[in-house]
């Protein structure tokens, strides 16, 4: 199939298995239409998770807010790097030429948490300045639903990408997942009200999810694509860790499906999503390698062209265990660092350094040109005005 568009039933379709060849000539073919659309490279985010304070009480998750205990059964502990130590994540990144980051909380809305995070981002811009990033790092930030006017400042203080999985665009699996404040509909609006403040947009579902079917994931990619989605994260459902494993297993939300089975999965909507979507940029998530060794260069094998190698310190890893069995959480940024070119030579992909790695989707708009700032508003703060006072020329 050489075509660039797909409906409902031809994604099922090929989410079932039916792709002619099987799911070699599959990966064959989203990596075809990668090579066309965005490019043979790997782009770099280092991944920073910087606090694991969360608001929300989504049922699968291992940080969920009434969680109490750990992957290993001790007290959950809490935590917040420091602005110091975030800068410094920031300058590892930019060493290693990763020219983009990603910056991963718990959602919280209070104003001491809005606050540190615009301060911080402001922090990054003004200090990772350098002849290859003229605006410093290229930043993704991850912190959930917020209001339109938080959007705001955080995009003026320097982020350009957002991602805020929508977790299953089907009403139905979303309210099985999440307490009854939590609804897909408000979701859906914050995806809105990002794309209206001008971010590039990434979204992604959990793939395995009990009850879910291939239909339901084929509406996902639908769901992508009417969003006008610049960037998918997603990757397998897996158990949660401590004591929100215990609520997964009273609401009988534990994975049904074999390790095998998912993952086998979603290499599939990898694949499928890039089909679909073409030019966006797709990660090969952390998850993949919970259920195999390799499963992040399959991911990349089957369409995916953005890796997270994680650069959280050491000592809070362990805290930031959103699943069981998250890989990495014994290792150092260091060692995460220097896995990263092995895992895009596996899958016999170059990498590419010094970029924001900005999806062809998202530079193909002009008010998100890669590189370039974003574009003015009206009703910035006094302290946007300030900050642009203080930034490098």
């Amino acid at each position: 199939m050489s075509r660039k568009t797909f409906s409902l039933a031809e994604l099922e379709e090929l989410l079932l298995g039916h792709w002619p060849g099987g799911d070699a000539a599959l990966a064959a073919r989203a990596r075809q239409v990668m090579a066309e659309e965005v490019g043979e490279e790997v782009r770099l985010r280092g991944l920073l998770e910087f606090s694991n304070r969360c608001a929300s009480d989504c049922y699968y998750c291992g940080i969920r807010r009434s969680s109490d205990t750990d992957d290993g059964g001790h007290p959950l502990v809490r935590f917040d790097l420091t602005e110091e130590a975030i800068l410094e994540g920031a300058q590892l990144c930019l060493q290693e030429g990763y020219g983009s980051m990603t910056l991963q909380a718990g959602e919280r809305r209070d104003r001491a948490f809005i606050d540190f995070v615009e301060g911080v981002l402001r922090k990054i811009k003004e200090e990772t300045v350098t002849p290859d990033l003229p605006r410093g790092l290229g930043i993704t930030l991850s912190v959930g639903e917020q209001t339109r006017e938080t959007y705001a400042r955080f995009f003026d203080a320097g982020a350009h990408r957002y991602l805020l999985r929508v977790e299953t665009s089907d009403p139905r699996l979303f309210a099985r997942l999440h307490p009854p404040e939590q609804t897909l509909e408000r979701r859906i609006r914050a995806l809105e009200d990002l794309k209206a403040t001008g971010f590039q947009v990434g979204t992604g579902v959990m793939i395995g999810i009990p009850g879910q079917t291939a239909r339901d994931l084929a509406r996902d990619i639908l769901f992508f694509r009417k969003i006008d989605a610049d960037m998918i994260g997603m990757g397998p459902y897996i158990e949660a860790a401590g004591s929100a494993r215990q609520e997964m297993l009273h609401r009988g939300l534990l994975p049904e499906s074999s390790p095998p089975e998912r993952l086998r999965l979603s290499l599939r909507m990898i694949a499928a999503t890039r089909l679909a979507l073409r030019d966006v940029n797709i990660a090969a998530a952390t998850a993949l390698q919970a259920l195999s060794p390799t499963g992040r260069e399959q991911g990349l094998a089957f369409g995916a062209n953005v890796l997270m190698p994680i650069v959280t310190p050491g000592g809070q890893r362990k805290a930031y265990q959103l699943y069981q069995g998250k890989p990495c959480v014994e290792e150092t940024a260091r060692e995460c660092i220097a896995c990263t070119p092995r895992r895009a030579a596996w899958a016999r992909r170059p990498v590419s350094y010094h970029s924001w790695g900005d999806a062809p989707h998202a530079r193909r708009k002009p008010e998100t040109a890669s590189g370039t700032p974003p574009p003015a508003r009206s009703g910035t703060t006094g302290a946007t005005k300030a900050f642009a006072e203080r930034s490098p020329s």
